[in-house]
């Protein structure tokens, strides 16, 4: 960590006008300890920014100094329609919309791999909807064909909700079936589809897809193999402070059991194109709120990511400052999740270069990594040479607003 955390640190321990209860919590978290549910709780209802800022950036330092990291990748989301109906997905269109989603063929898919021949991506995402037709042949079969055709190129893939879905039509349990998702050529696991853990939330927002219980499960399962995944939250629409740390709480539990979690990436729900857009969204100031205390909660999990796409990469940007060491990665405009929902980012990409110079402005040490955070190239005294412009592969979606157009010409 710099002196400068650590002295600024000490001035709010050392603060008898602040409120006992934060004092205390400061105390702990100078002295490395593990801070409780309840003042997980007090965080949020009683810690203003600047405060946290102080304490999350502690921490931050004490783990990676001014190091922050990306990676260079690019998504496939094989189809936006969905057998579920989760109240805030923007993205996804029931079978009945079909005319406003896509169906992607493994021969699509693996021209969109084929695409970034040339390129130096590190890895795959691949998430989308859920349909009985992508089913534990077909991934395997599409898992495989993309080590074959690139053997060094990461998969990371597929949510516990797809997963269950998959495996319960296949009827194998769940050990069974991540065995053989790591056969077929699965390295990663991304944290989608966690959402909030708590029962009554979840049975208003996303009744229909896998249980809290299940999603820990399926990661279990995985890291029991000896694999990485990372972990998310769906925050501020319906749920209450304490449900926020109740999730969390359960990721630290079972990240004390398994130590499979590389990275908690905080999803901020955004209103628009989905059922619940009568609900306002929470500012930047409880975006970045939020990323803080996680950072302090979650002292078990080595890195706290902000998704760039997501939440602005002026957000993204600040968010260095109170706890986040991670901004993903180049993405190429191949995601819609949370384009059409709306998000600040409708083309979501940017350069190697770009981010490199976004992570200097905010005064940090910019770091390429790869999946598992082993470093490809450190940046922090790199010269670029022009760069090629990526080669983007638009994904075949029709946006809300066309929709909306063509149902009225």
């Amino acid at each position: 960590m710099t002196d400068t955390s650590q002295s600024v640190l000490s001035l709010i321990v050392n603060d008898s006008s602040l409120d006992p209860d934060l004092r205390k919590i400061a105390e702990k978290v100078e002295a490395g300890e593990r801070i409780s549910f309840d003042e997980g709780v007090i965080l949020y209802e009683k810690a203003e920014l600047g405060y946290l800022g102080v304490l999350s950036n502690f921490v931050r330092e004490k783990l990676h100094g001014h190091k922050t990291y990306f990676n260079r990748n690019f998504h496939i989301e094989p189809t936006n329609l969905c057998v579920y109906d989760c109240k805030f997905c923007s993205y996804s269109r029931l079978i009945k919309q079909k005319e406003e989603g896509w169906e992607l063929s493994m021969n699509e898919m693996l021209d969109m791999v084929k695409k970034y021949d040339n390129e130096p991506v590190t890895e795959v995402h691949i998430v989308g909807g859920v349909l009985p037709q992508y089913d534990m042949k077909f991934y395997s079969e599409l898992f495989s064909s993309i080590k074959a055709h690139r053997p060094e190129l990461h998969v990371k893939a597929l949510t516990p909700v797809e997963y269950h879905y998959i495996f319960k039509k296949a009827k194998v349990d769940y050990a069974t079936g991540m065995r053989l998702m790591k056969e077929a050529g699965l390295e990663s696991m991304p944290g989608g589809g966690a959402e909030i853990f708590n029962p009554e939330i979840r049975e208003i927002i996303c009744k229909d897809k896998c249980t809290a219980e299940q999603w820990l499960q399926i990661h279990e399962e995985w890291h029991k193999l000896g694999q990485r995944s990372n972990a998310t939250i769906l925050y501020g629409h319906i749920e209450k402070y304490w449900h926020r740390v109740d999730h969390m709480e359960q990721l630290r539990q079972l990240q004390d059991k398994t130590k499979g979690f590389q990275a908690f990436i905080p999803l901020k729900f955004r209103n628009q194109g989905n059922q619940m857009s009568n609900i306002e969204e929470v500012s930047v100031i409880e975006d970045l709120r939020n990323y803080a205390i996680a950072r302090i909660y979650l002292d078990n999990f080595d890195h706290i990511k902000a998704y760039w796409a997501m939440i602005s990469r002026n957000t993204a940007q600040l968010s260095l400052n109170f706890g986040v060491d991670d901004i993903d990665g180049t993405l190429d405009d191949t995601t819609k999740i949370y384009s059409m929902a709306g998000a600040e980012e409708q083309n979501p990409a940017m350069s190697t270069k770009e981010l490199v110079h976004l992570i200097k402005q905010a005064g940090r040490h910019p770091i390429e990594r790869d999946t598992l955070y082993n470093v490809v190239t450190d940046y922090n005294d790199f010269v670029f040479e022009e760069e090629p412009k990526p080669q983007f592969y638009k994904l075949p979606v029709i946006n809300a607003m066309e929709v909306e157009r063509k149902q009225n010409e």
